[in-house]
């Protein structure tokens, strides 16, 4: 039923965006932008009514002719408006809305792809707002990290949903759809929910078990609470997410002895220095965030002494200076990147730059390091999008390493870990079993609120008769007042018994069958669902008047 009321707000919010814009065409089939002014019509479509664009030819009309024949064409569109509802309301009124999870990582597409698809945070209430505009979908939220795009969505269709996502991803990124499709991974419902579930645990991670994933799970509601993009049942998803996060590294210590995208990088690093001189290794860090600052720790805990530090700013290089004692660490500004990285014999980038910062011909007249630490210059870039670009890697005293080459640091504890893995899907089922239960009991609410309205009409009705045949002078306002709790408290009564049968916190299986049962049950004696199709079908006609007067 919820996706009826949405099925429903699309219509409104379809008319009334009309009225608004006459030039706005439905955004699934967008014709091509003339410079002409053309007149524009009513098109029904799947979820509403849009403007469309249409050329009318050379032929001239006069004012009062086109007035008649807008209006003319206007309420035919009307018509077909409440036509088209009432075919597709009964599917989508019976069509549960699906939770589906689209995207790709570091197990299915290469960081030139991932870095093509990444939604910097700034950007993700925009996006949200963006797929949320969608015709299918109902509610949206973007994870993206350095090894990950995924957009978690609850469409009122399946397939179009989809479809819709698709293409959008393809538009932002540039990248076709046919080639995009095969790098995608789609995830539906339960599926769906688990993969989240198993992100947050950090099961799906190149380092398994690594920590830093929850933290941007967290983030993500974080974002969504300040712009008000997350939508109940999306934000409900992320939430038990976090908790299963939680109890699996606490429960399981599968993060004990992992490592982290940050040391990993360290480690690969130091695997290709030549052994003896690992401690003398020249070290650049570019960018203080939380990445940054995780590679500086890392390397004070390999025993290194000192490294430099570029960042924009100096305020967060002297906070990982007061809490890291064991290593100096040497501020210079941005504007001191290249001259700092002439003096480096490993470079390690991790900036939120959508554009490289080292390109070939920067690297070209870097001046080559010592035979000691192997005669090459190592980029260490674990930053989506690269801050490295492919073509440095040509460099023949340059060597490029990037996220998708830490591969072959974590499979050497991989074995303990999967182990650990396997304790953790047995918390990750009970997280799943617990939020399917609380979306079962959403399907309730729709029937509770039908059910009230139900009752409250026909109290109104029947009251208002018995006030026509008494008589308004026969009656003083006290008396009108008590007449009205009275049926008030009638209605209550009645509805005591069955609204208390269709109320369930999701938490007994048992007792969540019997709501929904009840649910059934209710729907069919009252006929609610024709009801809500009535009412559903009054304000569309009523929103369509509005826009035509």
């Amino acid at each position: 039923m919820a996706a009826a009321n949405s099925l429903a707000t699309a219509f409104l919010g379809a008319a009334a965006a009309a009225a608004a814009a006459k030039a706005e065409p439905f955004r699934a089939n967008r014709p091509s932008k003339s410079t002409a002014s053309p007149a524009f019509s009513f098109r029904v479509c799947q979820r509403g009514v849009a403007f469309v664009g249409s050329r009318r030819g050379a032929v001239r009309r006069s004012p009062r002719c086109e007035v008649q024949v807008d209006i003319k064409e206007k309420a035919a569109a009307s018509i077909s408006a409440i036509e088209q509802f009432k075919i597709s309301a009964d599917r989508y009124m019976k069509e549960r809305s699906s939770i589906a999870v689209i995207g790709l990582s570091v197990h299915t597409a290469p960081v030139e792809m991932r870095e093509k698809l990444a939604v910097p945070e700034a950007q993700w209430p925009r996006a949200v707002g963006d797929l949320c505009g969608l015709n299918h979908i109902e509610e949206a939220a973007v994870l993206s990290t350095c090894n990950r795009m995924e957009i978690y969505v609850v469409a009122l269709s399946w397939h179009r949903g989809i479809r819709e996502v698709t293409e959008w991803m393809s538009k932002a990124s540039g990248i076709p759809v046919s080639e995009l499709r095969q790098h995608l991974f789609m995830l539906r419902d339960g599926d769906a929910t688990r993969h989240l579930f198993e992100v947050s645990a950090g099961l799906d991670s190149l380092v398994l078990g690594e920590g830093q994933i929850l933290a941007q799970v967290k983030q993500v509601v974080r974002v969504g609470q300040v712009s008000g993009g997350l939508g109940k049942n999306i934000d409900r998803m992320f939430k038990d997410a976090i908790t299963t996060g939680k109890r699996v590294r606490s429960e399981t210590n599968i993060a004990s002895g992992a490592v982290s995208v940050s040391s990993a990088a360290v480690e690969l690093a130091l695997m290709k220095l030549p052994k003896p001189h690992c401690g003398s290794a020249r070290m650049l860090v570019i960018g203080a965030g939380k990445m940054g600052k995780l590679v500086i720790k890392h390397l004070a805990a390999k025993g290194c002494k000192k490294v430099v530090v570029v960042n924009r700013s100096v305020e967060r290089v002297e906070a990982i200076r007061e809490e890291l004692k064991d290593i100096e660490i040497i501020y210079r500004p941005f504007s001191q990147m290249h001259s700092c990285a002439a003096e480096a014999d490993v470079v390690f980038t991790n900036t939120a730059s959508e554009t490289p910062l080292f390109l070939k011909e920067h690297v070209q007249v870097l001046p080559t390091v010592s035979e000691d630490v192997g005669g090459v210059r190592l980029f260490v870039d674990i930053s989506v999008p690269r801050n490295v670009g492919s073509c440095v890697a040509s460099h023949e005293h340059a060597r490029v390493y990037n996220v998708d080459d830490l591969k072959e640091v974590v499979e050497a504890n991989k074995e303990d870990r999967l182990r650990k893995a396997m304790e953790a899907q047995t918390i990750i089922t009970q997280e799943l079993k617990r939020f399917e239960a609380w979306r079962d009991s959403l399907e309730t609410v729709p029937t509770i609120k039908n059910l009230r309205s139900y009752a409250d009409r026909i109290r109104a009705s029947e009251l208002e008769k018995c006030l026509q045949k008494v008589g308004e002078d026969a009656l003083t306002k006290k008396m009108r007042k008590a007449i009205d709790e009275l049926s008030t408290g009638i209605v209550n009564k009645l509805l005591h018994g069955p609204l208390q049968h269709l109320r369930c916190d999701g938490n007994d299986s048992r007792t969540l069958d019997e709501t929904l049962e009840n649910m059934h049950a209710l729907n069919r004696m009252f006929n609610l669902h024709t009801d809500q199709k009535a009412i559903l079908e009054q304000k569309i006609k009523a929103k369509l008047g509005k826009t035509q007067g």
